[in-house]
């Protein structure tokens, strides 16, 4: 399955409305650590089909950030229920990916 672009408008939708957990990768343009973790977010996405992925761009989304908490990007954050269940912050390696969404 591919990544999902949330923003404001699809939010509760996307996530909130989501009967599996959700994965998401929030990130920024210029942010170098993002860019190195993007690719790896791509392959979950591809590779797992028991999680949602999804992305939200920080600069785009201001209060999906503030919401989340989000201080420091990359943030990984998995949601169950509309909660969020685990967090990440930083570039990761793909086995920390995965051990997120068991």
């Amino acid at each position: 399955m591919s990544v999902i672009t949330v923003n404001e408008e699809n939010f509760r939708s996307e996530v909130l409305g989501s009967s599996r957990p959700v994965l998401i990768d929030f990130w920024a343009s210029w942010c170098g650590p993002c860019r190195m973790l993007s690719p790896l977010v791509d392959e979950v996405a591809e590779e797992q089909d028991k999680v949602k992925v999804c992305k939200i761009n920080v600069d785009d989304n201001p209060a999906l950030a503030q919401q989340f908490g989000v201080s420091s990007i990359p943030m990984l954050a998995v949601v169950k229920d509309g909660k969020v269940v685990k967090a990440s912050i930083g570039a990761v390696p793909k086995v920390k990916i995965l051990e997120l969404i068991k």
